[in-house]
């Protein structure tokens, strides 16, 4: 005699999900998260006191074992068929539910209906078997019978119920049945207008279909019932987010807050709104709560730190960074910024330094290359060569950005041509590159090759055309080195709406309003773009702009302060050139 033993495991992520055999010997391929993994057939003798209640007819033997062997070879639609064959012939609710999990697992939505209707005709109180069934029944557009298994799930298992609803969203959602899961829980909650977590992930749904409005309605239904609910609080300010509504964002925390206010999520959360609205005080403040609250929270240190740099706080960001570049977690992210700390105070060997101590990870080519940057501003060329050697050895992928990295060397050496010459034999690989391109075109100006400047910045804006950087890269070359005042125009005005509070944008539109005539103009703009960003050229156009309109002290205290920390700044020494009285 001999006894068909199923053992099943059923991996359900969240507490609901589709499915997924593993059979002896051999795994199946993996499909989606939520799909179970796997389940063994064995077959088993049994002791003479069981032959009774473990007969079974030869055919239906002959159809497991022809199951499990189909499974084994991967056949899972034969082994299907065996498996369900049998569940239709003998009684035994774990036949079933081996149909019903490898139907589940190859999407065949009739055959999972009909091995999930003969596994709860024997156990009709499996929790799985109903989620299944729910599943199935939403696949099938069959909302009756998906309401009534979710129903019976809500009332024998109200704590597991949530995870139910999620995982169908998850599930449902990616293989586009989003909008009839609506209408299933659009019933849903008529049926039980009093459970807030059908509304939660009513909302959620709505938000991932892009249906926002429905979202906030479903939203506030869900809060209204269950008012202090964390995680719907939290939905409802990532619909403010999408919404760009910062502001609404920001008054839900707060509000959350009053009741909660040492709750790590929520101002964490506020922090990063603060960020996102330039308030960088105010994030500051929340920041340190976090870590007075918990000096063990790491990730609000960094985050504090970061902030600090915004708020030019330098030696509060380095106090921070020197606690957690010893903290595995943060080690390399803390050094980079302590080496870019050293670097704007001009300590430059110990910038290098620390970037040097990144010699792993996904930071250490950034390390590299900031290093190399930093040396070649200060003119240390030979180790700069030395430098991207060693990073072509070890980043051979990086091969086109490292590539950038030696034009720009070359510019720095003002050697123009063997960098146009790298950028254009670079572009016979790569053509159509936008950043080789908009090198090229850099590089290009140098060499007075305008034509070549226009078509490489023309070509990108073609398949680019609100690329704010290339923009201003032309519109300020039509500028300064020709003429052409109304077409630089259109270019520099589309580039200033779209980034108005950009530095270099503004310097360029300042001067364009110089060279059409109009100082006064030109001085407002050049002044906001200094005050963000003291580079030279920026200095040089106030300057010529200030001698223009007679503030002529002005304009030689400037040239003084600049020319001081960048004797041999060639913008500097050509507006000197035009007026030889600023000394």
């Amino acid at each position: 005699m001999i006894k068909v033993i199923v053992a099943i495991s059923l991996l359900l992520m969240a507490g609901c999900a589709g499915i997924s055999p593993k059979k002896v010997g051999k795994e199946l391929p993996e499909k989606t998260s939520t799909e179970v993994k796997a389940t063994e057939i064995k077959i088993k003798k049994v002791d003479k006191a069981n032959e009774a209640e473990t007969k079974i007819d030869p055919e239906v033997l002959y159809l497991l074992m022809t199951a499990e062997i189909a499974g084994q070879r991967g056949q899972y639609n034969v082994a299907l068929e065996g498996y369900l064959q049998a569940a239709r012939r003998v009684k035994d609710s774990q036949i079933a539910e081996r149909a019903a999990k490898i139907a589940l697992y190859l999407k065949d939505t009739e055959r999972t209906k009909e091995a999930v209707s003969l596994w709860l005709e024997q156990d009709p109180d499996n929790l799985v078997a109903r989620k299944i069934a729910a599943l199935s029944a939403v696949r099938a557009d069959d909302k009756d019978l998906a309401v009534k298994n979710l129903n019976y799930i809500l009332v024998h298992d109200p704590a597991g119920f949530e995870a139910t609803l999620m995982e169908l969203v998850k599930v449902l959602g990616k293989e586009g049945k989003g909008n009839f899961l609506l209408e299933v829980f659009d019933e849903l909650g008529e049926a039980n207008p009093n459970v807030a977590t059908i509304f939660f992930a009513k909302a959620f749904l709505a938000m991932h279909l892009k249906k926002n409005e429905l979202a906030h309605e479903n939203i506030e239904k869900a809060l209204e019932i269950q008012p202090d609910w964390k995680k719907a609080q939290l939905l409802q300010v990532q619909l403010a987010v999408l919404d760009k509504n910062l502001d609404k964002a920001k008054e839900i925390l707060l509000k959350a807050l009053e009741k909660e206010p040492s709750d790590k999520q929520f101002n964490t959360m506020l922090a990063k709104l603060y960020i996102q609205t330039a308030e960088y005080e105010k994030a500051a403040e929340v920041y340190e709560k976090l870590v007075d609250h918990d000096p063990n929270n790491t990730e609000a240190q960094f985050s504090l730190a970061l902030v600090y740099l915004q708020l030019e706080e330098d030696d509060e960001a380095r106090k921070l960074f020197e606690n957690l570049v010893e903290h595995p977690r943060w080690q390399a992210q803390a050094s980079l910024y302590m080496g870019r700390i050293e670097a704007k105070q001009k300590h430059i060997d110990d910038a290098l330094v620390w970037f040097d101590r990144i010699t792993s990870g996904p930071l250490e080519l950034e390390a590299g290359i900031s290093a190399i940057s930093l040396l070649m501003n200060e003119g240390r060329y030979d180790e700069v060569e030395n430098r991207l050697i060693k990073l072509r050895e070890k980043f051979p992928n990086q091969k086109l950005r490292l590539l950038l990295l030696q034009a720009e060397l070359f510019n720095k050496q003002k050697q123009y041509q063997k960098a146009f010459d790298l950028l254009t034999t670079a572009l016979l690989e790569h053509p159509n590159q936008k950043d080789l391109l908009y090198t090229r075109a850099l590089i290009a100006e140098r060499l007075n090759m305008l034509d070549v400047v226009e078509s490489d910045l023309k070509y990108i804006l073609e398949k680019y055309p609100n690329d704010a950087n290339v923009l201003n890269a032309l519109g300020y070359t039509l500028v300064d080195r020709t003429n052409r005042y109304d077409e630089a125009a259109v270019y520099l005005e589309k580039a200033i709406k779209i980034q108005p509070d950009e530095p270099v944008i503004q310097d360029s539109y300042g001067w364009l309003m110089y060279k059409q005539g109009d100082p006064e103009k030109a001085l407002e703009y050049l002044t906001r773009a200094y005050q963000k960003f003291k580079g030279e050229e920026i200095a040089a156009h106030l300057i010529e702009v200030y001698w223009a309109l007679g503030e002529k002290q002005k304009a030689k205290d400037l040239f003084e302060k600049a020319i001081e920390e960048s004797p041999e700044n060639e913008y500097l020494l050509e507006v000197y050139q035009r007026i030889p009285e600023l000394k």
